[in-house]
């Protein structure tokens, strides 16, 4: 099993992210395109519902399994390992067969009496074989994360994103002739395509890696013996019971991040829910409502959400590295990767921001055709920020055995967040800005909640000087790119906004060596040039 460094695995990651985000935005850009805004919002409000569901199956699991299988990594603990993944995959199938049974017997339910709009029903039918597959593939994901070898977990989401793009195009323009509500289901016929296509990917690294191992399986015995048993000595009861700490440690390490990210789900299950309801209530038809929350959900949000790509590697990274640290008491190591982590978020978010609020109308326009939209966009940029930062953050505290704080932190922000939208959204003067303003909130309350819950475990200290750097850089950026966009030098909008985004990075990215917040040691980690930048000995 290849062993990655934090950085090394969090660019693997990273590659595969940003690989992933680009081709992702094909059917971002094509659905709309085919079954229109109005279509997209059928096919996002079944999301919410499929989320939960997730969330309780795989919410806590595969990190508690990341986590606990780089402590036995770290103390060279093969057995345990081996009990580890066994017991989580146990739990999991479990978990989705139950969940699965439950959900088929609510779709009739959800659709007509929970949701606004009927036409997701059939949207609804397609996602139930999702929830055992990717049940056992999130298992398998926890098992290599914890092994520090990001590469399968690379892997199996870039051809997830490749065989759902063209399964979502395809079924959705060969379902579009029977309705909407056809063309969203054949939509998410696509990704269960996808998701088959990853656990298969997962399988076949596990499988290779079992035929590569030198260890042999644990044998009734050798548990006995790890228990401290002897063989013939010990009743089968016994040695099940000497067991059983097993799964209750997974449980114990599971809930409380599950119960973190369910405030986090079930937020969005009640704002698809209380949005759509409050819009109607502001005055809009269930069509518009339904289009209008597709446009948020389906097509502003995605675009927002491009650099996570690099914050989700960095936090997937952060969970085995902070966990290996922090059982070696490694305080010193605890600070550097969370500095690091932190840098590179706000650096390589940074100019998306100031791209997204310049730019919203041009972007919207030439990535969906639909310029009025870009509103949407620019009310949203800003927060951005705090984005980019809470996925390493949160990632922290659940390392650092503090899920439950993140639990708090994030009720706090769904109450919150769910309040505005009933007040806000339901108000005719604000519609859906009234939403994006609850939505902005939520997200830099519980960022800030966050932070300071990291602050105050590990008397980590938030760099505040590089926050003053990258804006100033981001303003220089701003004017500098504004400026080559009123230039008009190009005969079309697409290739006058390419050059001054171009222009404003490269000003960007001069600035950050200039001002120390990039230098040569950075660089040198980067895969291909890289090697350019290392010093020579």
């Amino acid at each position: 099993m290849t062993k990655q460094t934090f950085i090394k695995g969090a660019l693997i990651l990273l590659a595969a992210g940003i690989l992933n985000r680009i081709l992702g935005f094909v059917p971002r850009i094509a659905l709309p395109r085919i079954m229109g805004a109005e279509g997209v919002g059928i096919y996002q409000l079944v999301y919410p519902f499929l989320i939960v569901l997730l969330t309780i199956i795989t919410g806590g699991i595969p990190l508690a399994v990341a986590k606990w299988i780089a402590e036995a990594e770290s103390k060279g603990d093969s057995r345990r390992v081996k009990q580890i993944f066994r017991a989580a995959m146990g739990l999991t199938v479990m978990l989705s067969l139950l969940l699965t049974v439950l959900f088929v017997a609510l779709i009739p339910w959800i659709s007509t009496s929970l949701m606004t709009d009927e036409r997701v029903y059939r949207t609804l039918q397609v996602t139930v074989p999702l929830l055992l597959i990717i049940g056992i593939g999130s298992v398998y994901r926890g098992y290599f994360q914890g092994m520090q070898n990001m590469i399968p977990t690379a892997a199996s989401q870039t051809v997830e994103t490749m065989i759902r793009i063209v399964g979502s195009l395809l079924f959705a323009k060969w379902l579009l002739p029977y309705g909407l509500e056809w063309a969203a289901a054949g939509a998410m016929l696509g990704v269960v395509a996808g998701e088959i296509a990853a656990l298969l990917v997962l399988l076949s690294h596990y499988v290779q890696r079992r035929k590569n191992s030198s260890d042999t399986p644990i044998s009734q015995q050798e548990e006995q013996e790890e228990a401290g048993t002897e063989t013939n000595q010990v009743p089968r009861n016994q040695v099940l019971f000497k067991r059983q700490p097993i799964l209750r440690r997974l449980i114990g390490l599971s809930v409380p991040v599950t119960a973190s990210k369910l405030i986090g789900s079930f937020s969005y299950l009640f704002e698809s829910i209380l949005t759509t309801r409050a819009l109607v209530a502001a005055g809009l038809t269930i069509s518009a409502a339904t289009t209008q929350y597709g446009a948020l959900q389906g097509m502003i949000i995605p675009i927002l959400l491009l650099p996570t790509a690099l914050t989700y590697s960095l936090a997937v990274s952060l969970v085995p590295s902070l966990s290996e640290a922090a059982a070696r008491g490694d305080r010193k190591m605890i600070h550097k990767r969370l500095h690091q982590s932190m840098r590179l978020s706000l650096v390589t978010g940074a100019p998306f921001i100031v791209v997204m609020s310049l730019f919203a109308a041009p972007i919207c326009l030439i990535v969906y055709d639909q310029a009025d939209i870009g509103h949407m966009l620019q009310w949203m940029a800003p927060i951005g920020i705090f984005i980019y930062l809470q996925a390493p953050l949160q990632a922290a505290l659940q390392a650092l055995d503090k899920p439950g704080t993140a639990l708090m932190n994030t009720l706090i922000g769904a109450i919150v967040k769910l309040i505005l939208i009933v007040q806000l959204a339901s108000d005719p003067a604000l519609g859906i800005k009234g939403a994006l303003i609850a939505i902005n909130v939520n997200t830099a309350l519980v960022t800030i909640l966050h932070g300071i819950s990291v602050m105050r475990f590990v008397g980590f200290r938030i760099q505040l000087l590089d926050f003053v750097k990258v804006g100033a850089a981001m303003t220089i950026m701003g004017g500098s790119a504004l400026w080559v966009m009123n230039q008009n030098a190009l005969p079309s909008l697409w290739h006058n906004l390419l050059l001054a985004c171009a222009a404003g990075i490269i000003i960007y990215l001069l600035l950050m060596i200039k001002m120390g917040i990039i230098d040569r040691h950075d660089v040198s980690r980067l895969p291909v040039i890289g090697r350019y930048f290392r010093t020579k000995h």
